[in-house]
């Protein structure tokens, strides 16, 4: 293939991949300061999560913060780094996937470092801002014993 036939990104596919990277740094942000108004900014009202904790699907933007506020419940400081995000943008829907991990400091006083997940974003372009409408987070399984694999890192 020669550099005629190569197909580069265009500066609008350009700009929104920057929107949603800084989309996903706002959340980040968000759970660093455990902030739930400012979570919910980053998602449709109608997101639908596959989270790690049971039930098998979160439906509607109560349900995804509710899932948080428990989270916060339990740590007193709260981290979270993203790795490897990889983001494909349409017109007005795109999705992303990375490594994520949620640590900090349990009330309890002792630090976690928190595992590994893999996460995936669906997005939706609703009035010139980029909004999760979908995401998903899992831990790979043992078939052998049906349990999470937890201690895997990228």
């Amino acid at each position: 293939m020669n550099a005629a036939n190569t197909i580069q990104p265009s500066a609008d596919r350009l700009a929104a991949e920057s929107g949603i990277r800084r989309q996903i740094a706002r959340l980040i942000d968000a759970l660093r300061a455990k902030d739930l108004e400012a979570i919910r900014r980053i998602y449709t009202p109608d997101v639908i999560s596959f989270d790690v904790e049971p039930p098998l699907q979160h439906v509607g933007i109560a349900a995804k913060l509710e899932n948080w506020t428990r989270v916060f419940q339990v740590f007193d400081t709260v981290d979270y780094e993203l790795r490897d995000l990889t983001v494909t943008v349409g017109d007005d829907i795109a999705y992303g996937h990375a490594f994520g991990r949620l640590s900090g400091t349990l009330h309890t006083g002792a630090a976690t470092n928190g595992m590994w997940v893999r996460a995936t974003y669906g997005m939706r372009k609703i009035d010139n801002t980029w909004l999760i409408a979908h995401d998903q987070v899992s831990v790979p399984l043992d078939i052998a014993t049906g349990k999470g694999v937890l201690d895997l890192e990228p």
